[in-house]
């Protein structure tokens, strides 16, 4: 269990705040309007993003378990959903890990500019070779392939020590490394020449993209892909919560403070950009990107040119390996949970069963000189029809599938501060499913017409569509495992009175006087069984 509930909300903020934040939310906001896209994403926000994790910490806190043992504790037709959220996150550990092993590298090329004058030719030819073909292949390149190993490393060994003693440590530590270090980062860039010509593009309102539907969905869009919700993490680290715990009022921090991030990261990131457009002589436009171009192109161009380069790349680069190494944390005690639940494994061997071979795919796939095409592929569908679809499936099957919704809100309500009336209910049961169904259509639609990125068809679909059909098909088989005999209390009386009922005799008393790890001294140092870890 988490300690208390800050330690959780730094956790859970750490998860949120992810690349995404830094080199996506930027770039989206200026080409939708500029500052008249804080209303949409405000109304996204508020509308769809909180209610959404209200409903993942709803679900992992009444039922105790990661994903698929909470969708089953809520309904048994539900574990499948869980499983799909449990794949999703594998596909994401295996090429996130790759971006972190990039960042690093790039945090130590900072301090030589290595890149010299062609920040985009080195990126893709002298740093990661990348080949003229389109295929799998396994020509290493060691530059990536060594720091990938150590941050696989330093992952396993931090998920190994377990909630309390892994996550919850490192979280307090890095989390605030990583304000301090994107403060400094902001205010510095802020004194850089053509800084407040690039502050001037971010926050300049468009008024008239209000009416441009397209404006919202991308609000929505922004909202549903920053703030780790419907794919597990939250629903896993809230059932590490006590049982007496403020959801709503931990959730609106959560929320705006990952928000808060991001209109940080804007204003650094629109700083830099308009210094690199008054250097070139251009138009701000014409500099703004995002996503691997802003920061392995774009920030190195800037660090090369701006005054005290080298401290303006260590604090971008190496916010985005704390940044990135929390959000992987999330993601792959996502994938340990469920394996722990449902073999009724110990900590450390559950850690180590899964972290290795998860580790040896990314290290096998990705640290080579096809694993670009191969990564980009993998990121824009696994989030464009992975997430999405599960979040709109999970959201569907809460309101109109299991009528949970009611119940879940006066669970919410036993224990926060804020009171959740209906209208969270018509925000997750209505507007959440049309808006999440509009982009999941129209995001098919263009896939199909247009293909993706140039690539061949055959590579898209086999890593692209593939992956995405592979990701239902294993999660209905694995719904089909029987449960370990350890985790026999969770395959009986899964239902809610009787669950509640035994889970509140069980752990109540407990919760107020200690947390997990001194109630279980023999497994607190390796991890416990299913039963024990969930039901003391």
């Amino acid at each position: 269990m988490w300690s208390g509930r800050r330690v959780f909300i730094l956790a859970a903020i750490g998860s949120a705040v992810g690349l995404g934040n830094i080199w996506r939310f930027p770039y989206v906001a200026y080409e939708n309007g500029g500052g008249a896209f804080i209303i949409p994403y405000l109304v996204a926000l508020l509308t769809a993003g909180i209610p959404l994790l209200f409903l993942d910490y709803a679900i992992g806190h009444r039922f105790r378990g990661s994903p698929p043992l909470a969708m089953r504790r809520l309904h048994p037709k539900a574990e499948a959903i869980g499983w799909w959220q449990v794949g999703i996150c594998f596909v994401i550990a295996v090429y996130y890990a790759v971006i972190i092993a990039w960042a690093g590298m790039y945090f130590i090329f900072s301090f030589t500019t290595a890149w010299g004058d062609d920040a985009a030719g080195f990126f893709t030819g002298e740093f990661l070779q990348v080949s003229d073909q389109v295929n799998l292949g396994f020509d290493f390149v060691p530059s990536v392939l060594i720091p990938l190993i150590l941050v696989w490393g330093v992952v396993i060994a931090i998920l190994a020590l377990g909630v309390q003693k892994g996550i919850a440590r490192s979280s307090i530590v890095f989390m605030p490394l990583l304000l301090i270090m994107f403060l400094i980062l902001v205010v510095q860039a802020l004194f850089l020449e053509g800084a407040w010509t690039g502050l001037d593009a971010f926050f300049t309102p468009d008024w008239t993209r209000l009416g441009d539907s397209s404006i919202w969905v991308a609000a929505y869009g922004q909202i549903f892909f920053s703030l780790s919700v419907a794919f597990g993490i939250m629903i896993t680290y809230s059932s590490y919560l006590r049982r007496k715990t403020d959801l709503t009022g931990s959730g609106f921090v959560v929320g705006f403070a990952n928000s808060g991030f991001e209109l940080l990261a804007g204003i650094g990131v629109f700083a830099a950009l308009g210094f690199m457009a008054a250097s070139s002589g251009v138009g701000v436009d014409e500099v703004a990107v995002s996503g691997i171009g802003l920061a392995f192109i774009a920030f190195p161009t800037i660090i090369a040119q701006a005054p005290a380069g080298v401290l303006l790349g260590v604090l971008f680069f190496g916010s985005l390996v704390f940044a990135g190494l929390t959000s992987l944390i999330s993601i792959v005690e996502v994938i340990i949970a469920a394996v722990q639940d449902k073999l009724g494994w110990r900590r450390v061997k559950a850690v180590l069963v899964v972290g290795i071979p998860i580790a040896l795919i990314s290290i096998l796939l990705f640290p080579t000189t096809t694993g670009l095409n191969l990564l980009d592929v993998t990121d824009a569908f696994v989030n464009s029809f992975g997430i999405v679809a599960v979040a709109l499936v999970a959201v569907v099957a809460m309101s109109a599938g299991f009528s949970a919704l009611p119940r879940l809100r006066e669970h919410i309500n036993a224990t926060s501060s804020i009171k959740l009336g209906r209208s969270w209910q018509i925000f997750i049961g209505g507007v959440t499913p049309v808006v999440l169904g509009y982009i999941l259509i129209d995001t098919v639609t263009t896939r199909i017409s247009e293909g993706y990125g140039g690539l061949p068809d055959w590579f898209v679909g086999v890593f692209g569509w593939g992956m995405v059909i592979a990701l239902v098909l294993i999660a209905y088989l694995l719904s089909k495992i029987p449960w370990s005999h350890r985790s026999a209390a969770y395959e009986k009386n899964i239902h809610e009175p009787i669950l509640d009922a035994e889970l509140d005799a069980n752990k109540s008393a407990a919760d107020e006087t200690m947390d997990r790890e001194t109630r279980l001294p023999e497994t607190a140092a390796s991890g416990s069984s299913a039963g024990e870890r969930k039901n003391p």
